[in-house]
């Protein structure tokens, strides 16, 4: 009789244990990545965008213009460099704040 019990038991628990598992990946799955810059962006009014001659540039945001326009160089740099572009010749070409 114990054998059949241990029977009965393991039939249920490796689906149980897959379903748990995969309801644990759909809850971690659905959160947005993109949540980070949104919750920058809320309390920051100004926001400056820097571009190389060649390569990527950088958007940032920031409480201040001169935090969001040195944000935006140091994101240019980062990502010329990385896109093989020349990260010595970026420049903020814009720079606002918003009302």
């Amino acid at each position: 009789m114990p054998g059949q019990t241990a029977r009965q038991c393991s039939s249920w628990f490796l689906p149980c244990l897959l379903a748990l598992n995969l309801a644990l990946l759909a809850g971690c799955s659905s959160k947005s990545t993109t949540a980070r810059y949104a919750s920058a962006s809320i309390g920051s009014n100004c926001y400056a965008k820097a571009l190389p001659s060649s390569g990527e540039g950088g958007l940032a945001w920031g409480a201040t213009l001169s935090i969001a326009r040195q944000k935006s160089m140091n994101n240019c740099i980062r990502y010329a460099g990385r896109s093989g572009g020349t990260p010595d010749t970026c420049q903020v070409v814009l720079a606002e704040c918003r009302n």
